[in-house]
């Protein structure tokens, strides 16, 4: 498992590096279901000027899409930042049964403020890839706040 976490993971990164040259928060997110992928997403805050269009939130939309329907528990989220608790409680709405997330987000990440509100069945690996993907947020905002 861990070499196609990786593998997605860098699927993932590449959806933030396009955020990255969008002028967006670097934050990319995939989501496979039975060994294909079947949403994308990256950040989309500043293009859309919606505050929810975060990389999560248009991978959940793309891959509900694609699987015909609201749930999502037999797939998994690949994504470059720990959810914020809005992605979080959309990502149990959603029903996601796995969350692999690369960086972890000290500040808005949702394990600071409630680890309770993913689904009680979602599994979650943090850390894969963790020091690229926590490169490219740090270099992101060193850059925009020196």
């Amino acid at each position: 498992m861990e070499l196609m976490d990786e593998k997605y993971m860098r699927e993932a990164l590449q959806e933030a590096d396009a955020a990255l040259g969008e002028g967006e928060i670097p934050i990319g997110a995939i989501v496979t279901c039975r060994g294909r992928i079947v949403g994308r997403g990256h950040n989309m805050t500043e293009r859309l000027h919606d505050p929810t269009a975060h990389a999560e939130m248009i991978a959940i939309t793309a891959a509900t899409e694609a699987v015909g329907g609201k749930y999502l528990n037999e797939c998994t989220l690949y994504v470059t930042v720990e959810p914020c608790p809005m992605c979080a409680a959309a990502l149990n709405w959603a029903q996601v049964g796995r969350i692999v997330y690369g960086a972890i987000d000290p500040r808005r990440g949702y394990t600071l403020f409630s680890p309770s509100l993913l689904h009680p069945k979602t599994e979650v690996e943090a850390g894969v890839l963790g020091d690229a993907c926590s490169a490219l947020i740090k270099d992101f905002f060193k850059d925009k706040r020196p």
